[in-house]
């Protein structure tokens, strides 16, 4: 184990700069939309048009945080749009079939852990691909939220359960709180734990890393459950905001969940990545799409913008690269 941490310790110097120039760009860019959308459109910063907005995000952002973690360690997760419906319509049947709303949600989130295990341990154990096991499960997951619902959506949920959307303190809503309290935990579990520590080590070597101790299939199992986990809870968040649970929810969401993370500065190719760059990812790509929807009405804008953005994030991370290792 003292070998991984060993190196961890020795990268993570060097990773430093190039981390805090790349979230100062993404910081640089969201001042830049917001200070176009105060000129193009005031009304769009109003605080109270904000914390709405805001609501928009908050499923996806925290899909974002454990696929921060698995991008680090050299993974993907393709299936967490499918594990998203599959969890909603288990929280709609099982609504629907007389169990307490409360129990049904609880289970929505307990068959996504359960969903996101199934992968880990196809990933950590059986040794198959993340890309190829997760792109198999996007089609299966959804194959049976389809099935089970026959394709029907199911709403008229109470009262109570719907406010899990809206209620709050401070103008803050409740999966506003819970994605702030998520964020925290992750960015102190990669930043101040052992445990974070042995990701980017796995990303860079995994085995390496391995020979060193570390259990590394017990970590990805644990990353992919924590995955599905916030892909069940996402579902329960956007059944409560929508007041209907259906096999079509999250679809495509893994593709925008990936742009923020790599927006944010993780590698794809793992090693590197920092939970404060995914948030601004969440933030930028959040904040631009919403003012294009706003101000000129047009969806097909919002897929530019967001080509464009991974581009400017790749020619930067690029740039930045090039000067650290000039640099050192």
């Amino acid at each position: 184990m003292s070998t991984a941490l060993q190196t961890g310790k020795a990268a993570a110097p060097s990773r430093q700069p190039f981390a805090f120039r790349h979230e100062a760009a993404l910081v640089f860019l969201l001042i830049a939309v917001l200070v176009l959308a105060r000129i193009l459109a005031p009304d769009f910063l109003a605080v109270g048009t904000q914390l709405e907005l805001l609501t928009h995000v908050y499923e996806i952002a925290l899909i974002a945080l454990p696929m921060t973690l698995i991008i680090i360690t050299g993974g993907i997760d393709l299936s967490v749009g499918s594990t998203m419906a599959l969890s909603a319509v288990v929280l709609g049947l099982s609504f629907q079939a007389g169990l307490p709303v409360a129990v049904a949600a609880l289970l929505a989130v307990v068959v996504g852990a359960a969903a996101g295990a199934l992968n880990g341990w196809f990933v950590a154990y059986a040794r198959v691909h993340p890309l190829l096991i997760t792109l198999a499960t996007l089609a299966a997951y959804r194959g049976i939220a389809e099935g089970i619902s026959k394709a029907q959506p199911v709403s008229g949920f109470p009262a109570g359960f719907l406010s899990l959307s809206s209620g709050g303190f401070g103008g803050f809503t409740y999966p506003g709180m819970c994605f702030v309290a998520a964020a925290l935990a992750a960015g102190i579990l990669l930043s101040r734990t052992p445990f974070g520590l042995y990701l980017p080590a796995i990303g860079f070597n995994e085995t390496a890393t391995r020979l060193s101790g570390v259990a590394v299939a017990r970590v990805k199992l644990l990353l992919y459950t924590l995955s599905g986990t916030a892909a069940g809870l996402a579902a329960v968040l956007f059944v409560a905001r929508r007041n209907t649970a259906k096999a079509d929810i999250g679809t495509g969401i893994e593709l925008d969940v990936i742009a923020m993370v790599v927006l944010g500065g993780t590698s794809i190719f793992g090693g590197r990545g920092r939970v404060i760059g995914t948030v601004l990812g969440v933030l930028l790509i959040h904040e631009t799409r919403e003012f294009v929807s706003w101000h000129w009405n047009k969806d097909e804008l919002n897929l530019i913008v967001l080509g464009v953005l991974l581009i400017v994030s790749v020619l930067l991370n690029r740039l930045l690269s090039r000067r650290e290792r000039e640099t050192h």
